[in-house]
């Protein structure tokens, strides 16, 4: 029996994810899926790809991209959100600030460089005005090192998903101080070179049933409680996170989205290069637009 294996954050943008790998769909052809969580975002699932520890990631798109510009074997096969992320800045609820304009010289909190929680920090440093060049960060892994941190008073930035978060804003224990959306489709599928040579077929099998299952889940009456419960989030903040989502239910990127997105990572320094887009993805995967 071969084994699968795919990683993402536990978070409710996985839940087809979760639901395919429960269905085991592949047995009968030999293969197994293994899910596997990853608390520490983008910057750590990267790693296993680059590491052979996972066959596919489902990575904030920025982040992956800059990996593979920088030697990650792994290659785009398709979307997996197709829309942007909205990403909460918070404070210590401790803290006295209250609003960006008093933060130009806050540390930020990252789960690692490399990260998505590291890379906007430029994007909103740019649109702040604030100087990128002198930008201070401390690596917490996780959404749990953020709470630690925030057991002090001290004003610290943390960049995090904000449904995933707000139940902490509701409780008092994070405030959050604004927000800044991704300017592209939030999260990618990665797979790996050597993956994709011994198993392309079935790992295309695999995404393409995430996308069917998308396509029907979001027209399940009920759906949004079912996220609601399972992910802690109260109903209202679920719908309204509804309503700004969109799982991808096909195979297409166009290859405007993923050039303007090198170009955005370029203009803010954090690429040292733009490579063809061509070399980002799987073209046996992914039908350019």
């Amino acid at each position: 029996m071969k084994k699968i294996t795919i990683t993402g954050v536990p978070e409710h943008f996985n839940y087809p994810w979760l639901k395919i790998v429960d269905q085991q769909p592949f047995l009968d052809e030999g293969y197994e899926l293994i899910w596997q969580e990853e608390s520490k975002g983008s910057g750590a699932m990267n790693k296993a790809l680059r590491e052979g520890n996972t066959d596919i990631a489902l990575v904030l798109t920025e982040s992956f991209i800059k990996d593979r510009i920088e030697g990650n074997p792994s290659k785009i096969i398709g979307l997996h959100i197709a829309s942007p992320l909205n990403w909460g800045i918070h404070l210590s609820a401790k803290s006295k600030e209250e609003s960006l304009g008093e933060l130009s010289q806050a540390p930020f909190l990252i789960s690692r460089f490399g990260s998505g929680s590291h890379l906007m920090a430029f994007l909103l440093a740019k649109q702040q005005g604030w100087d990128t060049s002198k930008l201070n960060f401390e690596v917490i892994d996780n959404l749990e090192g953020a709470k630690k941190a925030f057991e002090n008073e001290e004003a610290k930035m943390f960049l995090w998903e904000k449904y995933t978060t707000k139940p902490l804003v509701d409780a008092g224990q994070f405030k959050r101080v604004g927000e800044i959306p991704t300017p592209w489709s939030c999260f990618v599928i990665a797979a790996t070179e050597n993956s994709l040579k011994e198993n392309g077929l079935i790992i295309k099998k695999i995404r393409d049933m995430v996308y069917e299952f998308a396509i029907q889940m979001v027209k399940t009456d009920g759906f949004s409680e079912i996220l609601s419960l399972r992910y802690g989030i109260s109903h209202s903040d679920i719908q309204q996170w509804l309503t700004q989502t969109k799982w991808a239910t096909d195979n297409g990127i166009t290859k405007k989205e993923l050039a303007e997105t090198m170009d955005i990572l370029f203009g803010l320094g954090l690429i040292n290069e733009k490579v063809l887009v061509e070399n980002l993805i799987d073209p046996k995967s992914v039908e350019l637009l």
